[in-house]
């Protein structure tokens, strides 16, 4: 009896042992590791961290984000362990040989204790995810916040058992539905709070097609980052293994993130690192001021105030710049422009031809065409329309209206002849000294 209690208590450290081993800095397993899949997409690296130098990561609520190169992948699930599509989330994972990282809910701990310890077993790194996953976290007192995140931890522990330090202080807020209160006091017990650089909404009633397409588009968008995946969904299930294999195929490499020990030290990295996309080296990285040396160094003289005062041999800059040049005196001028007069217009220039009577009674015709417009051309009265009949009575109308008209313009243009003649004798005042012009006032009459 007490050989067979010993083999017992012999099998449960040999577990113990390989569980430790496993979840304490087991080292990337790549392709060649995979012992029947030699295809295997494998683990490229182990990224350890140190949560209090970095306390929040991902971008789509922080400013940083993991230190990954372009093309690597951390993955990260929610919401478990539920046996009935955890389980199988981590045999696909396990085919291809992919360390990833779990966030749990306390109750789901305390319901399955047994899938807590297999994610121990395989290696993957274990979060928290508060006890009741509420997603109230963003406005709920902190009192109870606090409590959320306390029992999650707690329940994760017990079902850990013995290995409870291989919790990792790392947790995610439900929902993502972040506050400032609730990030303050996971920095103070130096947890590191996780989001997420993209998501496949398979939290969603969408296909399993739908999240493998959102998962690749959103990450080929971004490059590289953290992805939020759910392993109680059964359309991630039927996803995941589509979705390793694309990265494989498109170059891409999965990182294992870890929390760092004093067995463990971090990762060494650059603070630009921890951006999504970090400035390129030549803007990162200024140039420094070289140091120069100069040779036979001396002090120059100071001037002296005497060397601003203008002299006669040189005048002061403004002076030559700003003067402006002088208008001759009347002096200046050439004697003998004085003496040129100009000749005076002749009285000649301003008669009319036939005289003020001649123009007065063009004026007059002018007027009385106006007044006689709606008088047929031979005609002593206006044209009467009474007696005809309705079709010769619009001919006549329109008529009498074309006969309107044209008198009309024919005002106009006899105005127009009198404006032209007063321009022509202003114009024969200023052209003098071309001799004599005489200009005759036509009047004309228009005949229709």
């Amino acid at each position: 009896m007490d050989g067979a209690w010993r083999g017992v208590r012999l099998w449960r450290q040999a577990a113990l042992a390989f569980a430790l081993l496993a979840g304490f800095g087991a080292p990337a397993a790549s392709a060649a590791d995979c012992p029947g899949h030699p295809n295997a997409l494998g683990t490229s690296r182990t990224l350890v961290v140190d949560p209090r130098q970095h306390p929040r990561i991902g971008t789509m609520q922080y400013p940083e984000t993991l230190p990954l190169a372009d093309h690597e992948v951390v993955l990260t699930f929610d919401d478990g362990p539920l046996p009935k599509n955890s389980n199988k989330v981590l045999d696909i994972l396990a085919a291809e040989c992919v360390k990833a990282t779990f966030f749990t809910i306390g109750q789901q701990a305390r319901n399955s204790p047994e899938g807590v310890r297999k994610l121990l077993a395989a290696g993957h790194t274990i979060g928290t995810h508060t006890q009741t996953h509420p997603l109230t976290m963003n406005r709920m007192p902190i009192e109870r916040a606090r409590q959320e995140i306390e029992d999650g931890i707690a329940s994760t522990k017990a079902a850990l058992g013995d290995n409870a330090d291989a919790l990792a202080p790392f947790f995610r807020i439900p929902g993502l539905l972040r506050a400032d209160a609730v990030e303050d006091y996971l920095a103070e017990q130096g947890i590191q709070a996780w989001s997420a650089d993209f998501l496949a909404d398979d939290w969603r009633h969408v296909s399993s097609a739908r999240v493998y397409d959102l998962a690749i588009s959103r990450l080929e968008a971004n490059g590289k980052g953290i992805l939020l995946l759910h392993d109680i969904q059964a359309r991630t299930v039927a996803a995941l293994p589509r979705i390793l294999e694309t990265l494989k195929a498109r170059g891409y490499r999965i990182v294992h993130v870890v929390p760092a020990t004093q067995e463990r030290p971090t990762t060494p990295t650059e603070p630009q690192e921890w951006l999504l996309h970090p400035a390129p080296d030549a803007i990162a990285h200024w140039p420094e001021v070289p140091n120069f040396v100069f040779a036979n160094r001396g002090n120059l003289p100071a001037p002296a105030r005497s060397d601003f005062d203008a002299t006669a041999e040189t005048p002061m800059l403004h002076e030559a710049a700003l003067s402006r040049p002088s208008w001759p005196e009347p002096s200046e001028l050439a004697a003998g422009n004085a003496t040129v007069t100009l000749a005076a217009p002749a009285s000649s220039l301003f008669e009319i031809e036939g005289g003020l009577d001649a123009a007065r009674h063009g004026a007059a015709l002018s007027r009385r065409g106006h007044k006689t417009a709606s008088v047929a051309p031979g005609a002593s009265e206006p044209i009467r329309t009474k007696r005809l009949s309705r079709r010769d009575a619009r001919r006549l109308a329109l008529a009498n209206s074309r006969q309107l008209r044209l008198a009309q313009v024919s005002g106009r243009q006899s105005h127009r002849g009198a404006a032209g003649a007063s321009r022509q004798k202003t114009h024969a005042v200023t052209t003098a000294h071309r001799g004599p012009v005489k200009r005759l006032v036509q009047v004309r009459k228009r005949r229709v």
